[in-house]
């Protein structure tokens, strides 16, 4: 349904270099940064998979209220290196790694905060 969704954080090197690090485990690189130049004012970044941005971080004001933003895992094992690697990179944490089943009985998935507040989650939807 969606293509791709972009929002402002209010340090773009050092929400950047977060995502980066956070989302290395889920396969999610950089994939196109732009400049000022490039953009007539904001420095910006494309994020995603297999040659895809699908997430786009541009310098700014902090977007308020904070969103929430859940990327898709393939496995279990990389909800649990996603939150490892995150927390590494400075969040903090806002929910580890597990089963919620109140969304359904296969959900796995980890919450931490970026550096602006934004709820950042990594989910699988398969069993084991």
């Amino acid at each position: 349904m969606l293509d791709h969704v972009g929002f402002t954080v209010s340090n773009f090197a050092k929400s950047l270099a977060f995502y980066r690090a956070a989302l290395a485990p889920l396969d999610v690189t950089v994939l196109m940064q732009l400049s000022k130049d490039q953009t007539g004012g904001f420095e910006g970044a494309g994020l995603g998979r297999d040659g895809k941005p699908s997430l786009w971080l541009s310098g700014g004001e902090e977007t308020t209220p904070p969103l929430h933003i859940a990327i898709a895992a393939r496995t279990r094992a990389e909800v649990d290196a996603f939150h490892t690697a995150a927390m590494a990179a400075g969040a903090t944490d806002n929910g580890a790694p597990g089963i919620r089943e109140h969304y359904h009985p296969n959900y796995y998935g980890a919450f931490v905060l970026d550096p602006d507040g934004h709820n950042l989650e990594a989910v699988c939807h398969a069993p084991e």
